[in-house]
């Protein structure tokens, strides 16, 4: 087996530092937004940068709702997430994105990583982001600046997140 040596990742592993659920502190604190790299924000939920992306400008549409699964949510939260994640396809498709893997992972069982509170992900796909790396040596390499990303994306937010 094969390791990748990622101390960064440290706090977010033992839980040194964190508060309980790492989603509801992003959405009581508004102020750090530009740190937390919230794209968006609105009363129901908010847009965060995937501190842990699978590709460039992967991010993630949270409800406020600290809550697990999406029958918790009530429909009308729910349907409003699902608006979100519409709006984010096209700012990934306005990002150069030629495809997008979009979905939510439930609870432990279903693979969430943060399962106590829900989220979906938007992944932008590209032709050719998978090669060699991924299929042999099963790493995925992440060659741009994500403060660059956070700060393209951001941008180009106001374009597609009605509200903002």
């Amino acid at each position: 087996m094969d390791h990748l040596y990622a101390p960064w990742r440290s706090p977010y592993l033992v839980g040194e530092n964190a508060p309980e659920c790492v989603f509801c502190a992003i959405s009581q604190n508004p102020k750090d937004d530009l740190k937390n790299h919230v794209l968006f924000r609105d009363s129901l939920c908010f847009v965060v940068m995937n501190r842990y992306p699978y590709t460039p400008g992967h991010f993630m549409v949270i409800p406020h709702t600290h809550q697990d699964s999406p029958e918790g949510l009530g429909l009308e939260l729910w349907l409003h997430l699902q608006k979100r994640l519409y709006e984010g396809v096209q700012l990934l498709y306005a990002f150069g994105a030629q495809g997008v893997n979009l979905g939510f992972n439930i609870k432990d069982a279903g693979g969430a990583g943060i399962a106590p509170h829900l989220h979906g992900h938007l992944v932008p796909r590209f032709a050719k982001d998978t090669n060699f790396m991924t299929s042999i040596a099963q790493t995925r390499v992440y060659g741009v600046d994500f403060e660059e990303i956070y700060t393209t994306l951001k941008a180009k937010a106001v374009d597609h997140f009605v509200g903002v």
